[in-house]
């Protein structure tokens, strides 16, 4: 199955749809299920030009009981963010704690003269 998608602004576009299989098969690669997600576009509430349209749209992405919501002026940039998401793992590295000034005062007045 593939991804949901939904749009009140008149779909997503054709190289949007050339592409969303990629990333629906890195999606498998990772372990996702793609029919598990929708994809729901809409007017962002930005100002618009009349003759020119919206500037940018907001994207939301719902799956299991999770939703976020990016903002982004096409679906080739949309897509993009998208597909790092799911490249991301899924927590950021631990990093290494530096000792506190308390733990480093008294490391420094333990050693030997």
């Amino acid at each position: 199955m593939s991804i949901i998608l939904q749009s009140t602004v008149g779909g997503f576009s054709a190289q949007f749809m050339r592409k969303l299989p990629l990333v629906e098969q890195a999606m498998r690669d990772h372990g996702l299920d793609p029919a598990e997600f929708v994809i729901s576009k809409d007017y962002a509430s930005t100002a618009t030009i009349p003759i020119m349209g919206p500037f940018f749209f907001n994207y939301s992405v719902y799956f299991g009981d999770e939703t976020f919501t990016v903002t982004e002026p096409n679906d080739m940039v949309f897509l993009d963010y998208f597909f790092k998401r799911v490249l991301a793992a899924d927590e950021p590295p631990e990093l290494p704690q530096r000792p506190g000034l308390i733990r480093r005062l008294f490391g420094w007045m333990a050693q030997p003269v």
